[in-house]
């Protein structure tokens, strides 16, 4: 194995979802200043669920147009709209037009719309290259894909993201009560600056696609990248042969316990089996990707802005913890799947309970509270 290719192949995963992620962990400092205010986790949300355009496509294309999409000239095409867009941020993410009598952030949406169509891309054209490398190498491409969110979560914790203070402002109004003058008080949320601005840190999420960019050029043309391509993957015609040769073969007798273990390691399942797995995979992303980000804002915002930044953080950090699990301890036990995801399922709901109640959920300004919203 060369390291330089798992380097390389770690790069271009922390690329493909690095912009929207790091779009996520900068909302703090992004909230005060646009016209949406906390209703904005709801717009990228609905604007990220349209980017799946491009998914889309490029399956019509496999579909209809099969061997014409070019997928690598597809990858140079939209890690370089990211890089564009990201830049296009640092300098107009303030900007506002006027839409239906509002002032509402159009530059913002528009570039977070080509963003999440970036990324959402990504998804179906980086896998594809990726397979044409030697197996081990796609696990490295995971682990970089979980840390296109743990970076910019670290790099916004340095930034100082969230660090709000509450100070007594007096209304201009008194209240009279029993013949005594009381002045009204209400607490003022005084957001502090931070140790550099939003601008920065666009032009930081700029340079990691950049890097993306670099990785996938130098994967493509670096000779030790080269050496490492599964030969059986870029030459379809001989995996065809082996494939004909293998199925002329007489099989060998096997008991149905035999044959129900085996299915498992080898990864071929049932009809029942494959729509029990998607069914599975489709809830599990509509809670991650859809329903749960854009609650979010009102399930951790009432324990505090550095509960919801944290929570956001930590999020980031499970996904290359997960890869590295998986890694050590592969496990392709359906019932294990199924364990998973209704824990998930239960975890979700009392995320979702909380932005039901909220502004004032259970355990509020209590430790276990801001515990168990982070944790989970």
């Amino acid at each position: 194995m060369a390291l330089e290719v798992h380097l390389l192949a770690c790069l271009l995963g922390v690329g493909s979802w690095v912009a929207i992620n790091g779009v996520w962990v900068e909302l703090p400092l992004i909230v005060p200043d646009v016209p949406e205010g906390w209703h904005l986790p709801s717009y990228f949300t609905v604007l990220i669920q349209f980017a799946n355009l491009g998914p889309f496509l490029v399956m019509l294309m496999h579909q209809f147009q099969p061997g014409r999409l070019n997928e690598t000239a597809v990858i140079y095409t939209i890690v370089s709209i990211g890089v564009l867009s990201c830049l296009l941020l640092a300098f107009f993410w303030r900007e506002t037009t006027i839409v239906g009598g509002a002032p509402h952030s159009t530059a913002l949406l528009v570039l977070i719309f080509f963003l999440s169509i970036v990324d959402c891309t990504s998804s179906v054209t980086f896998l594809p290259f990726m397979m044409q490398l030697k197996a081990h190498y796609l696990t490295t491409y995971f682990i970089g894909e979980g840390l296109s969110g743990l970076i910019p979560g670290f790099v916004a914790l340095a930034q100082g993201v969230g660090v709000v203070h509450c100070i007594n402002g007096s209304l201009p109004h008194t209240l009279v009560l029993d013949t005594n003058i009381t002045k009204s008080f209400h607490m003022q949320a005084v957001y502090q600056p931070a140790r550099f601005p939003v601008k920065v840190f666009f032009l930081f999420l700029t340079g990691m696609m950049i890097v993306c960019l670099t990785a996938f050029v130098l994967l493509n043309h670096l000779p030790s990248a080269q050496r490492e391509r599964d030969k059986m993957r870029v030459q379809p015609g001989i995996q065809k042969e082996l494939s004909k040769r293998k199925t002329a073969e007489k099989k060998p007798m096997i008991s149905d316990q035999e044959q129900m273990q085996s299915s498992f390691g080898t990864g071929t399942f049932s009809w029942s089996q494959v729509i029990y797995i998607f069914l599975l995979l489709a809830w599990a992303n509509a809670l991650t990707n859809g329903v749960l980000p854009a609650v979010q804002s009102y399930s951790c915002l009432p324990y505090g802005n550095s509960a919801y930044h944290l929570s956001v953080t930590l999020a980031a950090l499970a996904n290359p913890l997960a890869c590295l699990i998986t890694m050590i301890l592969p496990n392709r036990s359906l019932m294990t799947l199924g364990i998973l995801t209704t824990a998930g399922t239960g975890i979700g709901s009392y995320i979702m309970t909380m932005a039901v109640l909220s502004p004032c959920p259970l355990l509020l300004h209590t430790h276990i509270g801001i515990i168990l919203i982070k944790e989970w």
